[in-house]
């Protein structure tokens, strides 16, 4: 490839993908984007860990060749006013697969609403996976952090965050209401006499079947990695308002997985059923449906019968091969509406293990597990698509502590940790994570940290002395 103002690497290989897997050489080249205002800092901690913990790890025989690409401000002051998101490290990100990102600022006057959402909306980049895990030590406002261990798979590409939508009082917002007030919505009995109001904005919410299979899909495979006791899936979502969207999300989700890994799931309502059956085994079908439904007596008849069509169903497509417990060795299946998950990951956080879920819930929740475990400076995040993967912090740029040597690299590091894992190189990703364990059990910690411990750490680390004890620990 040629490029206007960024120089490759002379050594090194691409990574490839095939069916949407990564296929790595020992000696990748990967693009990193330094980021803006604490960027300047974050990254040269962050590229110390990475190199030090390849090279420890593997010997010489392993290593990554950085690829230095500009976006953000970085880009404007290389390629001119405004060129935040320049083709040059597009052509660069797609030529090598893979890369990682510091924190990325706002553009105002760009013409860019989000550098981090343009960047998964070119690329694809369809699941963002934040974990939300909790590291001995880490101050936390939460009584019992250690108990949350939740991966959340973000659809990433849809929702609202596909950015449609028009101001209040445009042409165009005012034509789109007089046509759903007068033509649509009368032309739909279940909305009523419902109206928009003539002073609203106008938004949509696309949610499709292909966007929301392919991310459950990868919540499947990442499922079926994790130990027997942390293999379940849960569908986030707010079906019972949002029928046809969120609702559509559900109904999606159980049918992939019913389809796709028929042989290694099972869906909590199954469970139910089949466990009905192995507790009593000549329950009837009619006595099966009343123990999953507790409303059953007030169906009315034709709801009773298809629940008991649903329980006939069950137990004569899978009885045999997930039957007399075997359903206990599958990845459960199960969903929650999403302000009711809210509370659980609080309240009963060591039942949940994966979350799959749209991308405005996605977004709320990822924060707010985050917080739970120590905030978004220890939160990793990545945006993975088939054919492309970032990693990237998932903080603000905090411009005001920019070139001071003080912020908390934990969220870049982690989400390095999380590209070695997604390379293969799990013996280096577990270096970083003993590491960074290690010294915030320690008590080796940068000032967001140290000041909540009790009694309070001084003096604290600097950005780049945290990462050499992380160093000292592996």
């Amino acid at each position: 490839m040629t490029y206007d103002k960024l120089s490759p690497p002379t050594t090194g290989a691409k990574i490839t993908f095939h069916n949407g897997e990564p296929s790595v050489p020992d000696d990748p080249i990967i693009p990193y984007i330094r980021g803006d205002g604490t960027g300047i800092d974050l990254w040269p901690a962050s590229q110390r860990v990475f190199d030090a913990a390849v090279e420890k790890a593997y010997g010489g025989k392993r290593k990554i060749n950085w690829f230095k690409v500009f976006v953000g401000d970085e880009a404007c002051d290389t390629y001119g006013t405004y060129q935040y998101l320049p083709e040059d490290s597009l052509t660069a990100i797609r030529e090598y697969g893979v890369a990682i990102k510091g924190p990325l600022t706002t553009p105002i006057g760009g013409g860019i609403r989000s550098l981090n959402v343009a960047l998964r909306q070119i690329f694809d980049l369809y699941a963002c996976v934040r974990p939300c895990k909790y590291y001995a030590g880490t101050p936390s406002p939460h009584r019992t952090p250690e108990k949350l261990d939740v991966i959340i798979y973000r659809e990433n590409t849809e929702d609202i965050y596909l950015g449609i939508e028009w101001k209040q009082g445009s042409e165009i917002a005012d034509r789109l209401i007089k046509f759903l007030n007068e033509d649509l919505i009368p032309a739909t009995p279940e909305h009523g006499k419902k109206q928009i109001p003539l002073d609203a904005g106008i938004g949509i919410k696309p949610i499709s079947k292909k966007g929301s299979q392919r991310l459950v899909r990868r919540a499947m495979k990442h499922a079926l990695r994790l130990p027997k006791a942390k293999q379940m899936v849960t569908l986030v979502h707010k079906g019972n308002i949002m029928k046809y969207t969120e609702g559509a999300f559900r109904d999606w989700g159980y049918e992939l997985v019913t389809s796709e890994f028929r042989d290694e799931c099972v869906t909590e309502r199954e469970s139910w059923i089949l466990g009905n059956k192995e507790r009593k085994p000549d329950i009837t079908f009619e006595e099966n449906a009343r123990q999953i439904d507790p409303g059953y007596n007030a169906l009315t008849a034709d709801k009773k019968e298809k629940i008991c069509a649903e329980v006939k169903e069950v137990l004569e497509k899978i009885w045999d091969s997930h039957g007399k417990g075997q359903w206990k060795e599958k990845v459960m299946v199960n969903d929650r509406i999403a302000d009711s998950i809210f509370q659980q990951i609080q309240t009963r956080p060591d039942e949940y293990s994966i979350l799959a879920t749209m991308n405005l819930n996605g977004d709320y929740l990822s924060d707010a597990a985050a917080a739970i475990v120590g905030g978004l400076g220890m939160g990793p995040g990545a945006n993975i698509g088939d054919e492309c993967a970032i990693f990237e912090a998932t903080h603000g740029t905090a411009p005001k502590h920019a070139g001071l040597d003080r912020v908390n690299p934990g969220s870049l590091i982690l989400s390095g940790v999380m590209m070695l894992e997604y390379m293969g190189w799990q013996e280096a990703a577990d270096l970083i994570t003993k590491g960074i364990s290690a010294a915030i059990a320690n008590r080796e910690v940068t000032y967001d940290l140290a000041r909540m411990m009790e009694p309070p750490v001084e003096p604290p680390l600097k950005c780049s002395e945290f990462a050499e004890a992380i160093i000292q620990h592996f």
